[in-house]
């Protein structure tokens, strides 16, 4: 008898498809991310030695208390939030962003009520941002 063998194909796999799923893939990926630029504000922390600077004549200060209530100038806040705040610093923010901006802080203050202030004063402009310092006790490292 004579058997005539079956003929078997040759398997193999086609990649094309398999790249081009690959690459619209990548594609969609690249054309959906989205690229965010954060704000940020350049901040001198003044050194805590040292002599005291020259008082400006026109200047803002803002005190932190220790339970994070703000005054302006002296003027205590009636409430203690960024509209407030903001509120108050858009009329000094439209005379000059250029004022000396004093951000004088308890050491009790809560780091949220100073970056509070830290961020309101970005937003409205103010370019001379400093932080007051106590100079350091004698024996004290």
């Amino acid at each position: 008898m004579n058997f005539k063998r079956q003929r078997t194909d040759q398997v193999d796999v086609n990649l094309t498809p398999l790249i081009d799923v690959v690459f619209l893939l990548l594609i969609f990926f690249m054309v959906s991310t989205t690229f965010t630029r954060e704000t940020r504000l350049s901040v001198e922390l003044p050194e805590a030695q040292g002599v005291a600077a020259l008082q400006a004549k026109e200047m803002i200060d803002i005190s932190i208390a220790a339970n994070g209530e703000y005054a302006v100038n002296g003027e205590k806040l009636s409430r203690s939030d960024e509209a407030t705040l903001r509120t108050v610093l858009l009329p000094l923010s439209q005379k000059s962003t250029d004022v000396p901006f004093v951000i004088t802080a308890d050491a009790q203050a809560t780091h949220q009520s100073v970056v509070r202030v830290m961020d309101v004063a970005g937003q409205l402009g103010f370019v001379n941002l400093s932080i007051t310092t106590q100079e350091p006790k004698a024996g004290a490292k």
